[in-house]
C-alpha cells in the first residue's frame, strides 16, 4: 500500500487519530504541511504570535527602564521595529502561502536567512547587529510553539504527537489522557524517550526518514505499535479492520486484568511480586492498582521536570504521602532525584560535557549538591509514616557513596524527631545497581544496603559501551547480549547468597518470557510498566518455577543475541505467556 509505512515499534498498542506535530525546543522545529483550507488559520496564527512578542518587548521595555534607565531599556523599541518591518512580515506569509508550510517553519527560514546575510560580514558589529534583527522573531517563534501547546490542551481533544526525535519531552508534551500515540523520524528503542512511552502505556513508532514532511496537521492516520507500522490517510475499509483488532485487543486486554488481581504464583506455589514503575501521583488513576503487588519505582525526578523551580520540601511530602496512602501496606519504593545525560531540568543548569552518560548524573548530582539532597530525603522521612516506604539510590558506583547518603540520612531522622515530625521506625533504603562498578563490588554493597534493585537500561548501556539515546549506535544495545544475563545470573546469584531481596526495575522486566528468565535466575520481584503486569502475572501462573529455572539455565549458555531471543520466543508461544488463548 503507499500509504502503509514501514517503521520500528519501541511501545506496542494500536491508535487512530488526528496527528499533531509539536517540538520541545528551536532546534528542532517542525516543518509540516499545511492543508489548504487551513491556511488563513495559519496566518492568523503568525500574527497573533507577532502580537504576543510585541506584547513580551513592551514589557521588556517597561521593567528594564525601571530598573536601570530608558537608555538601555531602547533596544526592545528597536526590537519592535523589526517586528514592525512589512516587508520581513511578507516574506513569512508568502512562505506559508506559496508553500504551504507551518507559521513556524516560516519563521525559522526567515531567521536563517538574517544570520546568513549579516553573519558573514567580518565586522563583529555586523555579526552582532544579526543577532539584534533575528533576537525579535525568535520570540515569535517561542510564542507559536507555546501557544501551540496551550491550544491543544484547551481543546482536550486526543491526538497523535509526531516529532522530529523520540524525547522524554516529545512523549510528556501533553497529558497521558489527550496523546493516543506517539511517532517520530528518530529515537532508540532504549532512549530515555522510548521507556517512558511503554511506561505510560503510549504506542510508538520511530525509524520513519523524512516523516513530518509527509505530514498535515490534523491528518488521520493509524499507528500499529504491534507489527511497527504507520498508515497515513486510512480508507474506510483501512478504519474498519483497525477497529475490529482495536476490539480484540481491548478484550483480550481486560480478560487479562480481570485475572491479574493477587498474588502471582507458580503452578506449584513459587511467588513472584509484579511491582509498577510510576512517574507521578496521577499514574495511579491509569490503572487497576489491585493488579500490581507495589510500586518497584517512582521516579521522583519527573516531579522536578514538570515544574519551573525545584518543588519544595512541603510540596514533595505532600505527593509522597498521597502515594503511599493510595498504596497501603504495599511497598512503594521511591528513587531519590536521577538526572542528567538527556533527563534535564531547564531550572538548574549543569556544565555542558562531551560525554553525559558517563558524567554529572544520578546519586554523583544529589551527593555534590547535597541542599537537593536533604530536601527531598525530609521529605520522604516525613511521609514515611504513611505506607511502607522504602527509598532507591541511583547511579551508585561505590560503597563511599551509600555511606555518605546514610550519614546524611541518620543526621535528618535525628533532625526531624527533633522538630517533633514523626519518622517510621525503619525505611529501608536500596541501591540500584547499574553500572559494572556496582555489580563487580556487589559482596560489600549488599552488606550496607537494605535490598537492590537492577536497573537493566543503564546497565546494559555501560556494559555493551552503548550510548542508548545515540541512533548511531542504539541498534547495539541489546538487553539480551550473553555479557547482560550472566551479569544478570551473579547478581541474582549474590543476592540469594546473602538473603539480599533483589529486583529488576529496567524495560526488559515487562516482557512476560523474560520475567519467567529473571525468576528462574532467582530474582523475587520485578518492576514494570503497569498495564503490563496483568500480562507478566498471566505469564508466572502459567508455568512450574522448574520451567523457570530450566529456561533462565539455557538462555545464560546461550553465545548470541539471536539464540537467546529465538528461546525466549519459542518458550513464550509453549506456555502461551501472552494470553493469546484467551482471546475469543
Amino acid at each position: 500500500m503507499p500509504n502503509m509505512i514501514r517503521a520500528t515499534s519501541v511501545s506496542t498498542g494500536l491508535a487512530m487519530g488526528a496527528v499533531h506535530v509539536v517540538t520541545t525546543g528551536v532546534d528542532t522545529v517542525p516543518l509540516f504541511t499545511v492543508s489548504k483550507g487551513m491556511l488563513q488559520a495559519e496566518i492568523d496564527r503568525l500574527q497573533e504570535a507577532v502580537g504576543l512578542a510585541m506584547d513580551e518587548l513592551d514589557r521588556r521595555h517597561k521593567l528594564v527602564a525601571s530598573q536601570a534607565g530608558s537608555q538601555e531599556a531602547e533596544i526592545f523599541n528597536v526590537q519592535k521595529l523589526v517586528l514592525q518591518d512589512p516587508g520581513a512580515l511578507r516574506e513569512v506569509e508568502s512562505k506559508i502561502r506559496d508553500e504551504r508550510v507551518n507559521a513556524e517553519s516560516a519563521v525559522k527560514t526567515l531567521i536563517d536567512r538574517l544570520h546568513a546575510s549579516l553573519s558573514g560580514v567580518g565586522e563583529a558589529g555586523a555579526r552582532g547587529f544579526a543577532a539584534d534583527v533575528s533576537e525579535p522573531w525568535k520570540r515569535v517563534l517561542d510564542a507559536l510553539l507555546n501557544r501551540d501547546r496551550e491550544s491543544v490542551h484547551s481543546t482536550q481533544e486526543k491526538v497523535i504527537v509526531a516529532a522530529a526525535e523520540l524525547t522524554p519531552r516529545v512523549v510528556a508534551f501533553l497529558s497521558r489522557e489527550l496523546v493516543l500515540a506517539v511517532v517520530a523520524e528518530v529515537g532508540g528503542r532504549f532512549s530515555h524517550g522510548a521507556v517512558l512511552a511503554r511506561a505510560m502505556g503510549i504506542p510508538c513508532v520511530v525509524g520513519i526518514p523524512n516523516l513530518l514532511s509527509r505530514l498535515e496537521q490534523g491528518m488521520t492516520i493509524i499507528v500499529d505499535g504491534d507489527a511497527g507500522r504507520l498508515m497515513l490517510r486510512p480508507e474506510d475499509d483501512d478504519k474498519t479492520e483497525f477497529n475490529k483488532r482495536l476490539e480484540l485487543h481491548d478484550e483480550r486486554t481486560a480478560r487479562l486484568t480481570g485475572l491479574a488481581i493477587g498474588v502471582s504464583e507458580t503452578r506449584d506455589g513459587e511467588p513472584l511480586h509484579v511491582q509498577a514503575n510510576i512517574e507521578g501521583l496521577r499514574d495511579l488513576d491509569t490503572f487497576d492498582i489491585r493488579t500490581i503487588d507495589g510500586v518497584g519505582l517512582f521516579r521522583t525526578e519527573f516531579l522536578y521536570m514538570e515544574r519551573d523551580q525545584f518543588p519544595s520540601e512541603d510540596e514533595q511530602y505532600r505527593i509522597y504521602r498521597q502515594v503511599l496512602e493510595r498504596m497501603g501496606d504495599k511497598p512503594v519504593t521511591m528513587r531519590t532525584l536521577d538526572i542528567g545525560a538527556d533527563k534535564t531540568l531547564p531550572y538548574f543548569k549543569t556544565p555542558p560535557e562531551p560525554n553525559p552518560a558517563l558524567g554529572w548524573r544520578g546519586l554523583r548530582i544529589s551527593l555534590g549538591w547535597r541542599d537537593l539532597l536533604r530536601v527531598q530525603l525530609r521529605a520522604l522521612l516525613r511521609a514515611s509514616t504513611a505506607g511502607n516506604l522504602r527509598v532507591l539510590l541511583p547511579m551508585v558506583t561505590s560503597l563511599e557513596e551509600i555511606r555518605e547518603v546514610h550519614k546524611e540520612f541518620d543526621a535528618l531522622r535525628r533532625e526531624l524527631v527533633g522538630q517533633g515530625h514523626e519518622v517510621a521506625v525503619d525505611v529501608p533504603v536500596g541501591a540500584m545497581i547499574e553500572v559494572p562498578s556496582s555489580f563487580l563490588t556487589l559482596r560489600h554493597i549488599v552488606q550496607e544496603v537494605d535490598f537492590i534493585s537492577v536497573g537493566t537500561n543503564d546497565l546494559v548501556q555501560y556494559l555493551l559501551a552503548v550510548d542508548r539515546d545515540n541512533p548511531w549506535v542504539s541498534k547495539l544495545f541489546e538487553s539480551y547480549h550473553p555479557a547482560v544475563l550472566v551479569a544478570l545470573k551473579y547478581i541474582a546469584r549474590i543476592a540469594k547468597e546473602t538473603n539480599t531481596p533483589c529486583s529488576v526495575c529496567g524495560d526488559m522486566a515487562g516482557d512476560p518470557a523474560t520475567a519467567v528468565m529473571l525468576m528462574g535466575f532467582g530474582f523475587d520481584s520485578i518492576s514494570a510498566a503497569a498495564h503490563f503486569a496483568p500480562e507478566i502475572k498471566h505469564a508466572v501462573r502459567s508455568v512450574m518455577m522448574k520451567d523457570a529455572r530450566i529456561l533462565a539455565k539455557d538462555l545464560a549458555d546461550q553465545a548470541t543475541v539471536a539464540h537467546v531471543q529465538k528461546a525466549l520466543e519459542e518458550f513464550a508461544a509453549q506456555y502461551d505467556l501472552t494470553g493469546d488463548a484467551l482471546r475469543v
